[in-house]
């Protein structure tokens, strides 16, 4: 049932490392517009070993959990059950306690990330790349499930990688080819680019943006633009930032914890944007 707002009601952000996090940024602006006021949201330094004895260690008054890496995974066991957009990528980064004690799991990074390219235009593509191999490419090729029609071609740097998403475009029912690393300069010519590597990685990618980009997608906000966001929005290329990504999926997740719906969107993007300049 909806939250009120006399209500104490607490959740939090959890993973290691967590300092670097937003979500306490982007929470906290959703229960000021919302007014909850007896809500707070927090962040837990908590690994792999440490995740049972704090979630068991949780009292009536929690109401939800943000879980960023290492936990995606390690928390599935530990849940009562999880949604079918979490199962289809084993990544659980929503957890939500139901008023009969359940715990149950759900993944908004995927329809954060359908949702931000929709806010830009983009509902369905042809084809698409993604640059890397990781946790988050996996939920960018669940993304395109959605929304790409046809080929996505994942640029990486061991056959291995190779090997996994192959196997996850198998279990999406997406078409994967893959191909190596040092080709990436390809991949900057398709209709969609999700970039899904560490900071630096695509640096050096910058120097070959064509002359007339589509959309590029960098999941990254911190630092931001990357050197290959930045070179593509100068070119007049379209760019879906990081932040959007964060700001999409914590919307969902908030709806999801307080009941409450829709959530402040723009509150929570102008929230996020002021932390991030303020670094």
């Amino acid at each position: 049932m909806p939250a009120r707002a006399t209500d104490a009601r607490r959740a939090a952000v959890l993973g290691s490392p967590i300092a670097h996090s937003l979500s306490p940024v982007l929470h906290r602006a959703a229960y000021d517009a919302l007014g909850l006021t007896d809500w707070s949201y927090d962040r837990f330094e908590v690994d792999e070993a440490a995740l049972p004895g704090f979630l068991e260690k949780l009292g009536a008054e929690w109401a939800g959990l943000s879980l960023t890496m290492p936990l995606k995974r390690a928390v599935i066991p530990l849940l009562d059950g999880i949604s079918d957009t979490a199962a289809a990528v084993d990544a659980v980064n929503t957890v939500v306690f139901t008023e009969d004690g359940r715990r149950l799991g759900d993944n908004t990074d995927i329809p954060g990330m359908v949702a931000a390219l929709r806010e830009h235009g983009i509902e369905q593509v042809g084809s698409a790349a993604i640059l890397g191999a990781g946790a988050t490419a996996s939920s960018a090729l669940a993304a395109l499930a959605r929304i790409c029609t046809g080929e996505v071609v994942a640029y990486v740097r061991s056959e291995a990688r190779a090997a996994e998403m192959r196997q996850w475009g198998e279990r999406l029912d997406v078409d994967v080819r893959t191909a190596d690393w040092t080709d990436a300069a390809e991949a900057l010519r398709a209709p969609l680019v999700i970039a899904t590597t560490p900071a630096g990685t695509t640096d050096a990618l910058a120097a070959a943006v064509p002359e007339r980009p589509a959309t590029l997608f960098d999941v990254l906000y911190d630092p931001w633009p990357t050197e290959l966001a930045a070179r593509w929005s100068m070119v007049g290329g379209a760019v879906v930032s990081g932040l959007d990504l964060l700001v999409h999926q914590a919307v969902l997740q908030v709806e999801q914890m307080t009941g409450r719906s829709p959530a402040p969107l723009e509150a929570m993007r102008h929230a996020g944007e002021q932390a991030l300049a303020a670094r």
